[in-house]
């Protein structure tokens, strides 16, 4: 049990022999912490793939991580609270791995009474009993007794945001795809642009007025050399060009500039585009949400604003498929409603259960289905528990299908301003993947949103598969 309060020892109480230690087993977060904290972020304490070509073959906690629970033992128990920290001597003899079980022992060898002068022997061991640090360090003792109140820490939590990382390394190593870039007249556009084609994701073609689009890089600071443009009169001309290259096959996906979502979509989804097929298209949030342990597909929330049972049927299984080519082998669909219960005063229920029962008869494939289920249901094991829900979607979902545009829009906002989740967008149930971002997006965003299309335009080929 952790003392509410901190004693410290005077120098007149100190006795050569006393003695005091502190026990800590080390994790992943301690170790990203003490980066963090100290800016140390040598790939050695970091990178398993850098850490495994090195002496020790595996990740090892900072040398310093270790000397700083001495500090803490000095300052929090002997000699406690009023103690000068003058000098430390340390030698580093064994390395530290994670989950390695850390006890950091000091004890009083000489004192020096002209300044109350204090040497200490400091010795950490591992669970083995091994000396993993030893040393010898220097303080000046307190004059005077304190007691004080333990402070209370502020509970730290790390913001991971590694959900993107396989895919996007994976989409890396692929040849870079053709990609019509529909429009990149903002500096936004011209700088996204410039980030996939350097992360070998994307071949741009860039569309647009030729005029516009230099003035754009010249704003950016990049240049455009080596990248095709294509020269057309405006943002319409743009898009129903960039959708005869797509039919054609001279590129694999679209990528929005800086035209309005719609009026690229309407080109997409023209009457004879060539694009469109029998499933309604929709809008996938891939979000990697720091507090979830995978990554989370929230859908839709930017094109269909009140879709019919039929609508999220296939907006249901367009992210299925997307899920499955990205190697979920049956992804988990949480039907989303306020309440777990069917209810005729409460049509997104109806749908729900509607869905899973289609689900269930092969109407959607490849999923589990269920629902309805609230937020929490869906995604906490807990909230399931506690409300006796016996699901095995309830707690663990990959997909949440939300009732309609409204409730997707605020859900995906929320989990990006709120929960601090990067929500890579993508529009599905075209013959190709349409990327879809924003000015607001971060660097990580629009990699994985590229690296998503690339991904998917990849395999769809190498299956021979498209939505129908």
């Amino acid at each position: 049990m952790t003392e509410t309060v901190l004693r410290n020892r005077t120098f007149d109480e100190l006795a050569i022999g006393d003695t005091a230690s502190l026990m800590r087993v080390v994790g992943r977060d301690d170790i990203d912490l003490f980066a963090a904290v100290s800016g140390d972020v040598n790939p050695a304490h970091l990178d398993a793939a850098f850490a495994s070509t090195d002496m020790f073959g595996h990740v090892v906690a900072h040398g310093m991580w270790t000397g700083a629970l001495v500090s803490a033992v000095l300052g929090a128990k002997l000699p406690g609270p009023g103690t000068i920290y003058l000098e430390q001597h340390i030698r580093f003899r064994r390395p530290v791995f994670p989950g390695d079980t850390i006890t950091v022992t000091v004890t009083v060898k000489e004192k020096r009474p002209a300044r109350r002068i204090v040497l200490l022997d400091t010795v950490a061991t591992n669970q083995r009993g091994e000396e993993v640090l030893t040393g010898v360090a220097t303080v000046i003792a307190p004059e005077k007794s304190i007691e004080w109140p333990r402070a209370e820490l502020p509970e730290v939590r790390l913001r991971r945001h590694d959900r993107y990382e396989e895919f996007v390394a994976e989409a890396r190593g692929l040849p870079p795809i053709g990609a019509a870039i529909v429009h990149p007249c903002s500096r936004e556009a011209i700088l996204g642009m410039i980030e996939a084609r350097d992360q070998g994701l994307l071949d741009p073609l860039l569309i647009g007025p030729e005029g516009k689009i230099r003035a754009a890089a010249e704003a950016a600071g990049v240049s455009l050399a080596g990248i095709p443009i294509e020269p057309v009169a405006h943002s319409h001309a743009a898009a129903a060009r960039a959708v005869e290259l797509a039919v054609s096959g001279a590129v694999g996906a679209l990528v929005k500039g800086s035209l309005h979502t719609d009026e690229l979509l309407g080109a997409v989804v023209a009457s004879g585009s060539g694009l469109r097929t029998e499933r309604r298209i929709s809008h996938v949030y891939a979000m990697d949400v720091p507090a979830y342990a995978k990554p989370l597909v929230v859908t839709d929330a930017a094109i269909n604003i009140q879709p019919s049972l039929q609508q999220k049927r296939d907006i249901c299984q367009n992210a299925v498929d997307m899920l499955r080519l990205l190697g979920v082998e049956q992804p988990r669909v949480a039907v989303l409603a306020a309440v777990e219960t069917v209810s005729a005063k409460m049509p997104s229920t109806l749908d729900a259960a509607a869905l899973t029962v289609m689900a269930a008869r092969g109407q959607i494939t490849g999923a589990l289905v269920d629902g309805p289920l609230a937020f929490d249901n869906a995604v906490s094991p807990d909230a399931a528990r506690t409300k006796g829900i016996v699901s095995q979607v309830a707690g663990q979902a990959d997909v949440l299908l939300v009732p309609d545009l409204e409730a997707g829009n605020m859900l995906a906002k929320q989990l990006i301003y709120f929960a601090g989740a990067d929500a890579a967008g993508l529009v599905l149930g075209a013959r190709v993947p349409v990327v879809v971002t924003s000015r607001s997006d971060s660097l990580r965003t629009r990699i994985a949103s590229a690296a998503l299309a690339k991904l998917m335009a990849s395999r769809q080929t190498l299956a021979g598969k498209m939505p129908r």
